[in-house]
């Protein structure tokens, strides 16, 4: 079968992302190796890679310039030829041997190891070359481009300020400049900012809130701060959900608390009344379900430190039910301990409802174990309720725990409307032994 040879480059360019992915250990290690090299060049000392037996020899900063150029250009050269080479075969109806293919495999390991700057004299190269077809040309300049701009973002945007109608033919849309200034804000957001104000205009399609949003979430890993000033200086017209990108960027309780602290500033510039509510209540909640989904032990240790308000906190447990599933029994029991019974109610109906969706069992054997108490009883209506649609025998049990009056009558009458229809004559027998009307 003819493949033809964008195509089989594609599919190199696909299957490096993996082979990229899995350099990234070696990479790092490059670049302690990189950071030693880079302060001797200030010494005027370069290092060859290529002389491990003779060991380290002192070259020109300048030679060792114009080598890495000339290198780049040279593999640009040959890519070019073994394009063309596989070009000509398929012209001719041919199918290229075994080896061309290690041959590309090849070319894709010397070009991951390029840096930045070989890289655009690589891509640069390519695309000045009037002889390859604009198909093929395009495919051969895929990869470094991929390279670039998951890597370096700040030279893939150099590029497209540059020439920006190339890198939009050659993927730089609209969602890879939301993940890549996202990503160079996290790394410099003061560079990332300062493309922005001298390029947002330019590029209004690839850089409009959204984009913006995505910079001001990465800003925030590092500097909340910063981050929360940008929502006014970059004009987002959405304030709420630049707000809740911000505090969705927290991973860690250091990260929470720094979010927290620097939210807490911003809202003090909001006008007082609705829009501060609001933004107040959305992005703390964010942040107690963030702290609830790393774990227990984490998650309430967190809330408990971050000085909320009683009305906050109750808002926090209301949002909390997505935590671990075999932590569950833990949450209910903490939040029966900070909230008062009726305004408990809803959070700890949310956990037990999501729980015996996902294991009814595990949520069972909790309840057996667990402390008798409102929380408990709340927990116990909620279950009953719950698995009355395939276990209504279990359910009735677990409704009669409850203490007689008007809890255990309305848990009763739910299990009643509940009841399974194939099972017609059990449930009217239910409904008769406790007068269910």
């Amino acid at each position: 079968m003819k493949i033809p040879i964008a195509l089989s480059l594609l599919i190199l360019v696909l299957g490096s992302v993996l082979g990229w992915q899995q350099n990234q250990r070696h990479t790092s290690v490059c670049a302690r190796h990189e950071k030693l090299v880079a302060q001797a060049a200030r010494l005027g000392i370069t290092f060859d890679p290529t002389s491990a037996v003779e060991g380290v020899r002192v070259t020109k900063r300048g030679r060792q310039h114009e080598d890495k150029e000339a290198d780049a250009k040279t593999l640009a050269a040959e890519y070019i030829a073994f394009a063309k080479e596989r070009e000509a075969i398929e012209k001719k109806g041919g199918q290229p041997a075994m080896a061309t293919h290690e041959q590309a495999q090849k070319f894709r390991d010397r070009i991951m190891a390029l840096d930045p700057t070989q890289m655009k004299i690589l891509i640069a190269e390519i695309r000045a070359n009037q002889d390859l077809k604009p198909e093929t040309q395009k495919e051969l300049m895929s990869l470094p481009i991929m390279i670039l701009t998951s890597d370096q973002p700040q030279t893939a945007f150099a590029m497209l300020t540059e020439s920006p109608d190339f890198m939009k033919e050659n993927g730089m849309n609209h969602y890879a400049t939301f993940k890549l200034l996202t990503k160079w804000a996290k790394d410099d957001p003061a560079a990332a900012l300062e493309w922005v104000r001298a390029n947002g205009a330019k590029f209004p399609d690839l850089v409009d809130d959204d984009t913006k949003r995505g910079m001001i979430s990465g800003t925030a890993v590092n500097d909340p701060q910063l981050a929360f000033k940008l929502i006014a200086e970059l004009g987002i017209k959405d304030g709420d959900r630049a707000i809740y990108g911000i505090v969705g960027a927290a991973k860690t309780s250091e990260e929470r608390t720094a979010i927290l602290a620097a939210l807490r500033a911003h809202l003090t510039t909001l006008p007082e009344g609705e829009i501060r509510d609001q933004a107040s209540e959305a992005a703390i909640q964010e942040l107690g379900v963030n702290a609830a989904e790393e774990s227990f032990e984490v998650g309430s240790k967190w809330l408990e430190n971050a000085a909320l308000t009683p009305e906050q906190l109750i808002k926090v447990c209301e949002s909390v039910y997505h935590m671990k599933s075999d932590e569950s029994g833990k949450w209910i029991e903490w939040i029966g301990t900070k909230l008062p019974v009726e305004k408990s109610k809803d959070s700890i109906r949310r956990i037990v409802r999501r729980w015996t969706a996902v294991d009814y069992q595990a949520a069972g054997k909790w309840l057996v174990a667990t402390t008798a108490g409102p929380s408990k009883n709340i927990s116990i209506r909620c279950y009953a309720e719950d698995i009355a649609e395939y276990e209504p025998a279990s359910a009735a049990q677990w409704a009669m725990t409850l203490p007689p009056g008007k809890d255990r009558n309305e848990t009763l009458k739910n299990i009643y409307q509940n009841w399974p229809e194939n099972d017609d004559a059990a449930k009217q027998a239910f409904k008769k032994l406790h007068g269910i009307k």
